[in-house]
Parts: C-alpha cells; sequence; structure tokens
C-alpha cells in the first residue's frame, strides 16, 4: 500500500507558464483526504515552493534545492545540507571566467551579478526576488547551491556538467533542464529528502511511489518503490523508471496515481 508520493514539480505536475490543473489539485486533494502524505520535492529555492504546496493546500514538508534543504510547512529546518564555502567561490571563478550566468542561492536567497534576459525569464511565474549585486560583495557562506545556465545551448551546458564532474568528483552536479546545470552539497540529492522524511514517518520503501522527468530526478525515481518517469521525460529517466505515465500536458501524475494508489 502506497503511503507516501514524493513528486517533482516542473514538468511533472506543472507544465511551463501554466497553473496546476484543476485534475492534479483534485487528485492530490483526494490523497491528503486519505491520509496519504504528498510531498513536493524540487530544485527550486523553498522561498518559491511554498507557494507551490500553499496553491495544493498541502502541510507536509518541502524537499527544496535537489535535496539540500527540507523545511516543514511553518519553516521550521528539519534537514540542510550547503554547497561548501570554498567550492562556492571556486565555481563562481570558473563561471566568471568563462563568462557564464550563475545563480547564486545564499540562505534561501537569489542572487545574481547581472540583470539579464536569463534571469528575467528564471523568475517569471515562480514568486522569486532577486538581488543584482557584485558576488564580491557578499559573505559565501550558507550556500544553498549554484545554478549555471544557458538559454540557447544545451549542449553547452551537458559539457558544464561533464566539466564539472571532473572537477569536483566529490560534489552533486547535475542538468536539472536541458538548460540548467546544478552545483550542489553531495549530501543535495532528492533521494536523501525522500529517505530522509520516510524515516521520519517509519514508511518503508515499497510504501513509496516517486515521480519526475528529469535527469535530476533520476535517484528521486530510483528512491521509490514505484518509480514513475513522465513521458515528457528524458532518456535518462525513462530508462530507469518502473513505469512510463504520460505527459505532464496531459496530466500523466494523476494517471499514474489512478494505476497505482487509487
Amino acid at each position: 500500500m502506497i503511503k507516501m508520493i514524493a513528486t517533482d514539480i516542473d514538468g511533472t505536475i506543472l507544465a511551463w507558464g501554466k497553473d496546476f490543473s484543476p485534475r492534479v489539485k483534485s487528485c492530490i486533494n483526494k490523497l491528503t483526504q486519505l491520509g496519504i502524505k504528498v510531498v513536493l520535492v524540487t530544485g527550486r529555492m523553498h522561498a518559491s515552493a511554498i507557494h507551490a504546496a500553499k496553491d495544493l493546500n498541502l502541510n507536509t514538508p518541502i524537499i527544496s534545492y535537489q535535496g539540500g534543504l527540507i523545511k516543514d510547512i511553518n519553516g521550521k529546518t528539519l534537514y540542510n545540507k550547503n554547497l561548501g564555502s570554498d567550492y562556492a567561490k571556486d565555481v563562481i571563478k570558473w563561471a566568471r571566467s568563462n563568462g557564464i550566468h550563475i545563480n547564486l542561492y545564499i540562505d534561501d536567497k537569489l542572487y545574481v551579478e547581472n540583470d539579464n534576459k536569463i534571469i528575467k525569464y528564471y523568475v517569471d511565474g515562480k514568486y522569486i526576488d532577486y538581488t543584482v549585486c557584485s558576488f564580491d560583495d557578499l559573505e559565501i557562506k550558507n550556500v544553498n547551491k549554484i545554478l549555471a545556465i544557458d538559454l540557447d545551448d544545451a549542449q553547452k551546458v551537458s559539457g558544464w556538467v561533464e566539466e564539472l564532474k571532473q572537477k569536483y568528483p566529490e560534489l552533486y552536479i547535475v542538468k536539472s533542464t536541458p538548460y540548467y546545470c546544478e552545483i550542489g552539497s553531495p549530501e543535495a540529492k532528492k533521494s536523501l529528502g525522500v529517505e530522509f522524511l520516510a524515516d521520519m514517518w517509519g514508511f518503508k520503501k515499497e510504501e513509496i511511489l516517486t515521480i519526475g522527468d528529469q535527469d535530476n530526478d533520476i535517484d528521486l525515481i530510483e528512491a521509490g518503490g514505484i518509480g514513475v518517469a513522465m513521458a515528457n521525460g528524458t532518456d535518462g529517466i525513462k530508462r530507469v523508471a518502473n513505469y512510463i505515465t504520460d505527459s505532464v500536458e496531459n496530466d500523466g501524475f494523476v494517471k499514474a496515481v489512478e494505476k497505482f494508489v487509487l
């Protein structure tokens, strides 16, 4: 029996540029009424994810920053694994030397050095404020993660991932969309966040359904007894999934829940 559903947000239960569909909202409401824990597991910052949780009337803890931060609905921190300051400073130097735009997240606040089209695209519809400043003016500590972005060249982003993995094999570096390269603590993984809450609630792996669409969701869906990939997902996540559901536009989340849970 499934007691917990851990779901990614963007591309899984929410299509880009849209609101949550009535079917997704109704499905999650039904799960909540049945006492099934529905947990949002996202690369988003907590300050953004909390809006999604409230829109869905969820009161479960939120796993944000790829698993680097877990806060309950009232803002109490349950789990926090930051990117080391020395690593963060190195990545900032790497980005500057290569002319790469990065988002820097410190204490759940977003900083950028240039107010450009990239950051405007990134924050669109996500309820996010950001500060434009030189990173030299900031104290580089309590770094939730760094996100490197190129909106035009997915191959370039893949190259960054491989380059940084070779340079920092001890860190967690992954593509979260074709255009986003995430750099975080090795303990900032979606799977570890799911395991933390499962242990807290006393759930076994086989009592958990996990669902996602991107390569940063691969370890998420491997953390569940039933791991579901979206039809709009990457080839990598489809290869490891137990089941491939419909696309986010066609409410694939709802269809998976109806098949395995309801």
